[in-house]
């Protein structure tokens, strides 16, 4: 296997007001049936603020709100930007530079719900925020604690996201919107547009709605990255001048960079039938269609025939470690002391680049309808929907190189690595070898659900508010194939000249270079378009001794899943006047839940002559669970009320990680571990019991404070670590699910918002903004490897702070996001050299903050100008090995600015 494609198994490991009609999650409808209702569109960043501080207000959950400044204009570029600015809420900055992966309170096993109907991308039960175009939204939810009426599936909460619908609207209306963002990666800008059309009108049988919304955007993106290798025994370099150093195999980077577009549309209609009874539809096709890089480049300081020189010691980060032979960690290795390498330079060394070209798609379809009664004290939605979601995927990749006469290394300048090589001899033409390999991978992820829901309520009236009773059924449908094609260099590494092989003259093209490494100078691979194309994919197999064309779908690297849940619940709103403004209310439920899932794949059985057989296995499992809830809120008057909560929740396993089968391949580079992975079909689903209080307090116009603190006791929770496994004599990295076991998350979460009102003329136009979140975790198994380290991926604080302008057409906003250092990855298993009798050995993120502000000016009450910016401090992702004295990579995250237009007619 290439070092690419190992990068990309590790990355892929690691791997997108109320709800509105149709809302499985038991929520009151968005668009009301009155036709004199006033429109729910708001205009402005104080209008958008108001509405979410009174869906908070207003809801019997615990819930966090973001509403759309004006159709087309989400607070943020992105829905998963938009919802960082929630507290609790965290996330990351993906390969092609979109905020990915939001967590809520740290975790990620979240459900996601579009116009109240679960969604999902592919064969998994995530969803790619970024699949939804923000211009289309009208608003979405963070919803922290569930009840029965609400859809089951997320440990760490619900986030829903509201389409327009046509009854939103008064009128007719025509709105559209366009952007130019410039990347400062590339200097290069790409376009987004947006238009909606939306009428409601009498009939002679009731008023109608119709509405139609489209998107498109056109991404260029550029992220480049620089990194230390794993570390190693300088005492077992094969040449000089290496001895006492603790020091990276090797030195690279990486360039990320293509081009990625998103086309969408939406259509709703809603008929109100008469004063009882409204029907409805609506249908979402979102596409996502990427060509990229991800190109590689590597200097491998333990090549054969090398040697080092000038190497600098910091004799203040010295430890003693446990070396095998190779130089790499051995739990029963010698006790090696070595101290930390600061710079060095490596003569006669080694070096490849490698090309991960893609070309990947998603096709999101959703579509559904009901309709919704309602007469005296009796209210019923009954909603019947279907997706599907089909993700494909193409990767080659290969891999060439050529000596480096001369490197000069710095391991950690300023919490990342820099070095050069004079005259850059892998930016140059001649003297070129495949090294490592060839990867070639074809997969399909694609899954279904139809869900059927049916929630009722009954006004009782007196202390029992209301009685809710409802039930739920889903199937999903689950399929996952995968080929890959990954033979050796021919004659192995660094022999055979790509010269005179009958590839085409354009096949090494140069990469954008990256800050760090070469001085940004670029490099030459084997060229994206090259690499896609039928052609020379062909001749290179031949090279390589390989059948040409796409190969069958691989049974071992496949799976089918299929299952059903069956949910029904019973909830009681209650509400008791105390005298005076003093009221008790709250919500007391019980939701049930049967699973039933089958999922079949192939195992792989080594027989005694070393040969394999692939076996057919598969699983049938049940699961009935009983999850309760209680909550209050004590209205005390003056817009003072407190919160407290209970409820159990619980999240199912991803298909991927119940599947049966297991796949492995033998690493074409001798620096890299060999690898595979395997399901778990044992996996439990994981549960939680949450308990939350919160203390709110609105006054003024728009002002607003909350202070509040949450607990979640986690059982079974679900993680991905390396299991060191034997198969025919050879040893493999298995990447395999497992059940955590218990996980404690407690912490804080306050928030404020302020306007100045009582400032004189355009100062009164002036607001701040602010949250903070404490998430302290930790895992509770005694039993387990990380037991007393905090979960992986959660940051203990977080913060979002900024001003806020909104006077004389003019709007401005200034946010500052913050997120405190946190472990991200378990390398206990693996061979990364680290302290004797450190029992666990984590991958670590630095703490950092982004700096994003947006402009509008209404230019005419029916246009708006507006001017954009994300990352303007240009702040860097860097990580490290265990301890920031070992940097790991720095990753240069891009700067946007955009300019744009909003009309509404």
């Amino acid at each position: 296997m290439s070092f690419a494609a190992m990068w990309l198994v590790a990355a892929n490991a690691h791997a997108q007001g109320a709800p509105a009609s149709g809302t499985e999650v038991g929520q009151a409808p968005a668009g009301g049936a009155d036709a004199a209702a006033p429109e729910i569109i708001v205009n402005g960043i104080r209008g958008s603020m108001k509405a979410a501080e009174t869906i908070k207000r207003n809801s019997d959950q615990i819930v966090d709100a973001i509403v759309a400044q004006d159709i087309g204009k989400f607070p943020d570029p992105t829905v998963a930007s938009a919802l960082q600015r929630v507290p609790g809420v965290q996330v990351s900055v993906g390969d092609n530079n979109e905020i990915v992966n939001p967590l809520v309170r740290g975790l990620g096993d979240i459900l996601t719900t579009l116009n109240g109907r679960e969604v999902f991308t592919g064969a998994g039960r995530g969803f790619s925020f970024q699949d939804v175009p923000a211009e289309a939204l009208a608003g979405a939810q963070v919803y922290k604690n569930n009840s029965a009426n609400m859809i089951e599936g997320g440990v760490a909460g619900v986030i829903n996201m509201d389409l327009h619908r046509p009854f939103d609207f008064k009128k007719f209306t025509l709105a559209g919107s366009y952007k130019q963002t410039r990347s400062s990666n590339l200097g290069t800008t790409y376009p987004a547009v947006s238009a909606l059309i939306a009428d409601r009108f009498d009939t002679d049988v009731g008023e109608m709605g119709f509405l139609l919304s489209g998107s498109y955007s056109r991404t260029k993106f550029d992220r480049p990255v620089a990194f230390d290798d794993l570390m190693r025994s300088g005492n077992h370099h094969a040449g000089t001048g290496s001895q006492g150093a603790l020091m990276p195999t090797g030195v690279g980077g990486l360039n990320q960079f293509g081009t990625y577009s998103r086309p969408q549309i939406n259509g709703s209609f809603q008929w109100q039938a008469s004063d009882h009874l409204q029907v409805y539809a609506d249908g979402l096709w979102a596409g996502y269609r990427n060509t990229s890089s991800t190109a590689f480049l590597i200097n491998d300081a333990y090549a054969p025939g090398s040697t080092i020189t000038n190497l600098k010691l910091d004799s203040s980060h010295c430890n003693d470690y446990q070396v095998g032979t190779d130089g790499y960690y051995n739990p029963n290795g010698a006790v090696e002391h070595l101290c930390n390498a600061t710079s060095y330079t490596a003569l006669n060394g080694r070096g490849f680049t490698s090309n991960q070209a893609h070309k990947q798609s998603t096709d999101d379809l959703i579509f559904g309808g009901g309709m919704k009664f309602d007469q005296d004290r009796f209210h019923a939605d009954l909603d019947v929907s279907y997706e599907k979601s089909t993700y494909r995927n193409k990767t080659f990749i290969i891999d060439i190189g050529k000596s480096i006469p001369e490197l000069d290394v710095t391991t950690n300048d300023g919490g990342g690595v820099n070095f050069s090589a004079p005259g850059n001899p892998l930016g140059q033409q001649g003297g070129w070898t495949f090294t490592n390999g060839l990867y070639d991978e074809r997969s399909k992820s694609t899954g279904t659900l139809f869900a059927t829901a049916l929630n009722t309520k009954y006004e009782v009236g007196g202390i029992l508010k209301e009685i809710q009773v409802g039930a739920r059924y889903a199937g999903r449908i689950g399929d996952f194939q995968d080929v890959i094609v990954n033979p050796a260099a021919p004659g192995g590494a660094y022999v055979t000249p790509i010269d005179g092989q009958g590839l085409p003259s354009n096949f090494l093209q140069p990469v954008p270079g990256v800050p760090r490494i070469y001085g940004g100078q670029a490099w030459l691979q084997p060229g994206t378009d090259v690499l896609l194309d039928r052609g020379v994919e062909d001749r290179l197999l031949t090279i390589f001794n390989q059948p040409t064309g796409d190969q069958p779908y691989d049974p071992a690297r496949s799976f089918h899943a299929s299952e059903r849940t069956y949910s029904g619940y019973v909830q009681a709103k209650y509400g008791i006047e105390l005298g005076g403004p003093i009221v008790l209310d709250g919500l007391v439920g019980l939701r049930i839940s049967r699973t039933d899932r089958t999922i079949a794949g192939t195992g792989t059985v080594t027989n005694p002559n070393g040969t394999t057989t692939l076996v057919p296995v598969s699983r049938t499992t049940s699961d009935t669970d009983f999850l309760p809830n209680f909550s209050a809120r004590l209205k005390l008057g003056g817009g003072l009320q407190l919160r407290a909560s209970y409820a159990k929740v619980l999240s199912r396993p991803d298909f991927g990680s119940l599947n049966p089968g297991l796949s492995y391949a033998v690493s074409t580079n001798a620096n890299i571990q060999n690898g595979g992975s395997q399901g778990n079909p044992d996996l439990k689903p994981q549960k939680a019991d949450e308990f939350d209080a919160i203390a709110e307090y609105y006054f003024g116009k728009s002002n607003a404070i909350s202070l509040g603190v949450y607990q979640k006791n986690i059982t079974g929770r679900v993680i991905t670590t390396g299991v060191l496994t034997q198969i025919a004599g050879i040893n493999y990295l298995i990447q395999t699910p497992r059940n955590l076991g218990a996980a404690k998350l407690k912490g804080i979460e306050a928030s404020a918002q302020y306007f100045f009102d009582f400032l004189p003329g355009a100062l009164s136009g002036f607001g701040v903004y602010g949250n903070f979140t404490l998430a302290d975790s930790k895992v509770t198994a005694r039993s387990d490897s990380l037991y007393g380290q905090p979960l992986l991926g959660v940051s203990k604080y977080n913060y979002n702070t900024g001003l806020l302008y909104e006077k004389y057409g003019l709007s401005a906003r200034l946010i500052y996001t913050h997120r405190s250092q946190y472990m991200d990855g378990d390398n206990t298993t693996s061979v990364n050299l680290r302290p004797v009798n450190q029992g666990t050995f984590l991958n670590g993120v630095r703490a950092a903050g982004r700096l994003d502000f947006s402009i509008g000016y209404d230019v005419t009450p029916n246009i708006t100008l507006t001017f954009d910016g994300t990352n303007v401090t240009r702040t860097p992702y860097r990580s490290f090995y265990g301890d920031v004295t070992n940097p790991h990579d720095i990753r240069f995250d891009d700067t946007t600015y955009a300019i744009g237009a909003r009309f509404r007619l």
